[in-house]
């Protein structure tokens, strides 16, 4: 007789506890997010609805305080809304926010131990070692390959327009910025244009295939709760897609090594780092081979394919995004797709090229305008959607009486404060002219696509070349065709990306 008591008093105490946890940030005076329980914010992400880019900016929508309290299922978050805020913790109240609060076992798997997820001395260290590696040299050094990508995406768009003057730019885009990837950081000689089923573009497209349920969950754990990815690993869960390309990269460091091959590319340069502990300056011998005995390495194999492997997520995305997006909102801009293809062609002429010939870096840098529109272009569609940190002390918010304690992640909607008025007047508006330096119609403070202060994007360099080789390509050689004016809707999609409902869709001719 007495178990249906004594359960009922267990479930009331649970309805409890739950209703005290999830209206926590109420009690603590902080504007908070109503909480579905139990997934919080992530009730349509769980449900494929929206994708948590989306979430973010909705929430961000809804709200006008600087700080707002969510529940990323039952994990207490805060979300910040004040740009002015959001640069002091990435900047000059950094030593509160270090760390991403992401997982990371360094010592049981190599392989998550990138840049993107270490944490204090860790990351410092390695930081000041990666750094010169995307120095304005280095990627000069590196054009040449990455021109020659842009050459295979002219000769693809030439043969595909012979059957269809519409093509998927960013479908076209993906394949031109997973070739500059395997080419650049993981030294492959790869086309996947003509060969698209060669081995770095088949285990490159398992990550989008793979629909595993413990891929997600442990995914999702990285994130939300780090303790789940450990015993994962600690318990055998490997990542495929990391382990094949580790081996690959293996195969690749070890032929070049035992034959002398030099290659300007990233990963000469990270073996490099391997070999001597340091990168070295902007200079022809950076390129040279240099080796030494395997006790003597200061660098792992796993911890270099897992440099590679966060390289090729953080760039392949926003390179193939930030070049299909612009060309399709200059496709809807006709004056201001006439300008950026006047630039494009007199930079040419001014250089002595032709539109088949190989562009020069010094070229690519002197198209001023073009550069607008890449900046434009990832204010309104940002590669990542929103930043992270983690509260690494004690943090008295500026203007407010709470303390956001250690411990809790904070979560900054770039895609919400780039399409806020307050800080981009009309922003839905495609406005490269905005970051004219005698227009500046826009709050500087709120511009931060790579993030800011010292966890800023590492690459964010060689990201700006790469779209821009890509869109100066196809202007010089084809015709883009206007089409009328639509917003872009966004899908679900479980990677932390904006991925459109219907595609991207241009018209293209051949130029005279």
């Amino acid at each position: 007789m007495w178990v249906i008591p004594l359960l009922l008093l267990c479930l009331v105490l649970l309805y409890k506890y739950v209703r005290h946890h999830y209206t926590s940030w109420q009690r603590l005076g902080v504007d908070e997010e109503p909480a579905q329980i139990p997934f919080g914010i992530m009730t349509s992400v769980m449900k494929q609805e929206k994708s948590l880019g989306v979430v973010l900016r909705d929430i961000y929508d809804r709200h006008t305080e600087k700080i707002v309290g969510i529940y990323m299922m039952n994990k207490r978050s805060i979300l910040i809304r004040d740009a002015v805020l959001a640069r002091q913790i990435m900047t000059t109240d950094f030593h509160s926010f270090h760390d991403r609060g992401v997982y990371v076992d360094e010592e049981k798997d190599p392989l998550s131990g990138n840049l993107f997820n270490l944490r204090g001395a860790s990351w410092r260290n390695l930081r000041q070692k990666l750094t010169p590696s995307f120095s304005s040299g280095k990627i000069k050094g590196m054009f040449g390959t990455i021109d020659d990508v842009g050459d295979k995406l002219v000769q693809h768009l030439e043969g595909t327009l012979e059957q269809n003057e519409v093509v998927e730019i960013k479908d076209v885009m993906t394949t031109y910025a997973v070739d500059i990837i395997g080419s650049v950081i993981f030294g492959l000689e790869i086309d996947s244009f003509k060969n698209p089923q060669n081995e770095f573009r088949e285990i490159s497209s398992s990550t989008a295939k793979d629909k595993s349920l413990l891929l997600k969950i442990h995914n999702m754990s990285m994130f939300i709760c780090p303790p789940i990815a450990k015993l994962m690993n600690r318990l055998g869960y490997e990542s495929r897609i990391l382990t094949s390309l580790r081996d690959m990269m293996k195969r690749t460091i070890e032929f070049r090594e035992k034959n002398n091959v030099v290659r300007k590319d990233l990963l000469q340069l990270l073996i490099r780092l391997r070999n001597t502990g340091k990168i070295g300056e902007d200079d022809d011998e950076v390129w040279d081979v240099e080796t030494a005995q395997d006790q003597l390495k200061s660098m792992s194999i796993e911890k270099i394919a897992a440099q590679a492997f966060v390289f090729y997520v953080a760039g392949s995305e926003s390179t193939a995004a930030a070049s299909a997006f612009t060309l399709y909102e200059l496709s809807m801009y006709p004056e201001l797709l006439k300008q950026a293809r006047e630039e494009v062609d007199a930079v040419l002429k001014k250089h002595n090229l032709k539109p088949k010939d190989k562009f020069t870096y010094e070229a690519v840098q002197d198209m001023k305008f073009l550069e607008l529109c890449i900046m434009e272009t990832i204010r309104k569609y940002p590669g990542l959607p929103f930043l992270n940190r983690e509260c690494t002390e004690d943090y008295p918010v500026p203007g407010t009486n709470h303390v956001i304690t250690k411990g809790t992640p904070i979560l900054i909607s770039l895609f919400g404060i780039n399409r806020d008025p307050i800080y981009f007047p009309n922003p839905n508006d495609y406005d490269p002219h905005r970051f004219d330096a005698d227009i500046m119609n826009y709050n500087p403070a709120a511009y931060m696509p790579f993030g800011e202060g010292p966890r800023h994007c590492i690459a964010l360099r060689m990201g700006k070349i790469n779209s821009k080789v890509a869109v100066a390509k196809v202007l010089a050689n084809f015709n883009v065709i206007q089409s009328p004016r639509k917003e872009v809707e966004f899908a679900f999609d479980a990677a932390p990306v904006l991925v459109t409902k219907e595609g991207l869709k241009l018209h293209l001719t051949k130029r005279n």
